[in-house]
């Protein structure tokens, strides 16, 4: 039987402390909030939808946290009431249409950011609207505001099919430049598309990441392939409860030592 990548290796960064053995963590992965009337790969959600989603987290007694403070709280042997907020890609709505929301209902969040694509657009994204990315202004306004950031590689390419010189920039420069660029530790990375395979997970971790996200990464599973829950425009309140329901009987644990 495959056996987690990570299942050794755990948190052992230095970093976030270790976490014991148990259910995977609840991870909601977004991407934009805005107008979602042209959304072929639905990936947008509007601010009324995000703001219902967030109202019925508190109502069920949770609240959304970025992963860093999420792990880090698991590690205490708390984190029960806590649910993991990430933001794939960096869209420039975050600033605008999802950080108010966030602060209205007291969460905190993960964006992942490409700084290889700073003020561009989702070009890797053929069908759709063009939808305006994050200057490095923009990145460093929400990391003031107490935004977690993390890097989704550099250009957002799929790392299962990069070369090794192309995977050694989209996973360690990603983390050098957002580092500079926010004066901070990135302690988080975010698998473009979610693909992952184990020498994605070695890349991330020697780069020396001390999580990371995909989306079902199967055996791989552990602290550098944490598995999220898709939540769109689409998902209301009943949908919402089935998927956390779902979710810790579908996913298997990660291991800590």
């Amino acid at each position: 039987m495959a056996t987690s990548v990570d299942s050794l290796d755990s948190f052992d960064t230095g970093r976030l402390p270790a976490a014991p053995p148990g259910p995977v963590p609840w991870v909601a992965m977004y991407h934009s909030v805005g107008d979602c009337s042209d959304d072929p790969y639905r990936i947008t959600a509007t601010p009324e939808r995000l703001e219902e989603q967030l109202a019925w987290l508190r109502r069920r007694g949770l609240r959304g946290v970025s992963v860093a403070d999420l792990l880090a709280a698991r590690a205490r042997g708390d984190g029960r009431h806590l649910v993991g907020l990430t933001f794939d890609d960096g869209y420039a709505d975050f600033v605008t249409d999802a950080l108010p929301l966030l602060r209205r209902w007291d969460c905190g969040a993960t964006l992942f950011v490409l700084p290889g694509r700073l003020g561009g657009d989702n070009a890797w994204d053929p069908l759709g609207p063009r939808k305006p990315l994050l200057t490095a202004a923009g990145i460093r306004y929400a990391a003031a505001e107490g935004v977690e950031i993390g890097s989704h590689g550099l250009t957002h390419v799929d790392l299962t099919r990069a070369d090794d010189l192309a995977l050694k920039a989209e996973v360690a420069e990603s983390r050098e430049r957002l580092a500079e660029l926010t004066g901070t530790r990135i302690d988080g990375f975010c698998y473009p598309y979610g693909t992952v395979d184990a020498r994605a997970v070695r890349a991330v971790r020697e780069a020396g990441y001390a999580y990371a996200c995909a989306i079902d990464p199967g055996p791989l599973t552990g602290p550098h392939a944490l598995p999220r829950v898709h939540i769109g425009q689409n998902d209301t309140a009943w949908r919402l409860r089935l998927k956390h329901r779902l979710h810790r009987l579908r996913r298997r644990p990660v291991e800590g030592r």
